[in-house]
């Protein structure tokens, strides 16, 4: 099934797939936690009760912020977020990062578009040689994991 639609011209994209296209024997919540700059989105991740989620079948494609991309949200909202009572907010959040499908980023070049986990579109456009997921900026591709893909993006993506 796919979900993506874009025009070409966005070679840059695959540049850094090479160096992650090795097939992991971790799934993706494992890779996150493994990798070091995606702390925050692994406590987020199990702030939310979706690590079950993450580590089974799938496959899923995830467009994982960086801690970097977390520290730029305003002061105190990670910390709001991972209350208890914030729960179903961010399970939203999270799941608006989360495509069904294991979407490398050679398909990417075709798609416009891609169907949340949560229900929503997420815009996907080349911008000066970068491949843009809504605000955010796609930077690393293809880290392959046992039930899925990651991308690692600069932004935190916020459903609409």
């Amino acid at each position: 099934m796919t979900f993506f639609k874009i025009g070409a011209g966005a070679a840059s994209l695959i540049l850094a797939a090479a160096a992650f296209s090795a097939p992991q024997s971790q799934d993706i919540v494992d890779t996150a936690a493994s990798a070091g700059s995606f702390n925050t989105l692994v406590a987020a991740v199990k702030a939310a009760d979706l690590v079950d989620t993450l580590k089974g079948a799938g496959p899923f494609t995830v467009f994982a912020p960086t801690d970097e991309a977390f520290a730029k949200l305003p002061p105190g909202t990670v910390e709001d977020l991972l209350k208890p009572e914030n729960k179903a907010k961010l399970q939203s959040i999270l799941t608006y990062h989360v495509v069904a499908g294991k979407v490398m980023a050679k398909d990417v070049m075709k798609m416009h578009a891609a169907k949340t986990v949560n229900g929503q579109e997420l815009t996907v456009k080349t911008v000066k040689g970068s491949v843009m997921v809504d605000n955010a900026k796609v930077t690393k591709t293809d880290i392959a994991c046992t039930n899925g893909v990651i991308h690692v993006i600069d932004t935190v993506l916020m459903p609409k």
